[in-house]
């Protein structure tokens, strides 16, 4: 009877076991099919008629290539754990959308193309506006629609749950960089700033808790980050990020932009356990061999804040994969 027993128990943990990581093996395979940039769809929105009335297309790197007319809010379908910042606004009950990543043809597939723009919403005697908006594509969601250009960063969630050791996130890629950097939050005229800006590429690994007020809190456990600051325009073909786990803030190769996340105009923000959303406050740096628990992938045009941006920056990447 206890030998019964004692093979029951262990088939039923070795399948637990197995389903834990078929589901975490299903994670990276979602990663990395829709990486391959070859499906893509798009929303058609009529924007409101006193800025134009125009009709634009939203991209989203899954389907069909099918076009659906649509003024609600982006749902992702199951197992599509990547968004792009292609959103719909409606700001003061005036319907606006934005478009900055955009499928494009690369031989016999397609891959995606991220721009920094100006959006401009011009009305005679009632609305004179210019956004600096980055092009971005992440994993994660955003909500939709966006109703001001206020705290920017509370509106997006970025990473999912994830529970393994990357030693890469590995990509194709060309740039256009180093463009002049405008600054535009719709509020006061489009204003050039100092310096050049570069596209953004980081993945990080953290190991996240919340406390009994509700705070999220995480330490840094793996970083891949790189600036891109040359033009290519040749594909660079199987780019390796390498992730670094630990305190990376005195190796040789280490950079500002690579520090913890403290700032709450570029902190990530999460929903906690009640539902709200609040800032996931990142307080240091990890033991290399601490396990993670939250994934963090985002491709950016600029490297800049929020509405602020190299106007004309381009990064094109293709065949984003997870290397475990």
């Amino acid at each position: 009877m206890r030998r019964t027993i004692f093979f029951f128990l262990t088939a039923f943990l070795t399948t637990c076991s197995s389903c834990v990581l078929s589901a975490q093996d299903r994670t990276v395979e979602s990663i990395n099919s829709y990486g391959a940039f070859d499906r893509w769809s798009a929303r058609e929105v009529k924007e409101s008629g006193m800025i134009g009335g125009r009709t634009n297309q939203l991209f989203e790197f899954f389907g069909n290539y099918e076009v659906t007319r649509t003024d609600k809010p982006f749902t992702a379908p199951e197992g599509y754990l990547w968004r792009t910042n292609n959103v719909m606004a409606v700001v003061a009950g005036v319907k606006k959308t934005n478009n900055t990543v955009y499928p494009e043809k690369r031989g016999d597939g397609y891959c995606a193309r991220l721009e920094t723009h100006v959006e401009s919403i011009k009305v005679l005697g009632m609305i004179n506006m210019d956004v600096v908006c980055q092009g971005a594509l992440f994993l994660g969601e955003l909500d939709e629609p966006i109703r001001d250009t206020k705290s920017p960063m509370t509106k997006v969630e970025y990473g999912l749950e994830f529970e393994g050791r990357p030693s890469a996130l590995v990509f194709d890629y060309k740039a256009d960089v180093g463009h002049d950097i405008y600054r535009g939050t719709g509020f006061s005229s489009l204003k050039k700033m100092e310096g050049r800006d570069y596209p953004l590429v980081y993945m990080v690994l953290q190991h996240r808790w919340e406390d009994a007020d509700g705070s999220i809190h995480a330490l840094r456990v793996g970083s891949a980050i790189a600036r891109f600051t040359e033009n290519r325009t040749s594909w660079v073909d199987g780019y390796r990020l390498e992730v670094r786990y630990g305190d990376i803030s005195r190796e040789p190769y280490y950079e500002d932009y690579m520090g913890l996340k403290t700032d709450p105009e570029t902190a990530f923000y999460c929903k906690n356990s009640a539902g709200d959303k609040v800032m996931v406050m990142e307080e240091g740096w990890a033991d290399a061999d601490m396990e993670p628990n939250y994934l963090i992938i985002n491709f950016l045009a600029s490297s800049g804040p929020a509405f602020y941006g190299g106007v004309g920056n381009i990064l094109w990447i293709d065949n984003v994969r997870l290397e475990m």
